[in-house]
């Protein structure tokens, strides 16, 4: 076995637990996020506005396939 395959054997269990735990929490980390943003935002005086507003939204989309469980594209329902 060969680094590669050792590594990828000890981030299949870290990978699912992420994304249990995206799919768990996926409305809160999005509003963090959001937050997060309109703060350093509001500090730089608007003058990134938008560099952050692009940097949310890709970590909002990383967010939303880390939260897939399929391979189908499709998300699975949430918890309530």
């Amino acid at each position: 076995m060969g680094f590669l395959d050792n590594l990828k054997a000890k981030i299949g269990p870290a990978k699912d637990k992420v994304s249990d735990l995206a799919q768990q929490h996926g409305g809160k980390i999005g509003e963090g996020l959001d937050k997060a943003a309109h703060t350093v935002d509001t500090r730089t005086n608007g003058k990134y506005s938008d560099k952050i507003e692009s940097g949310t939204g890709k970590a909002k989309d990383a967010l939303e396939r880390l939260s897939r469980k399929d391979g189908d594209g499709t998300t699975p329902p949430t918890a309530s």
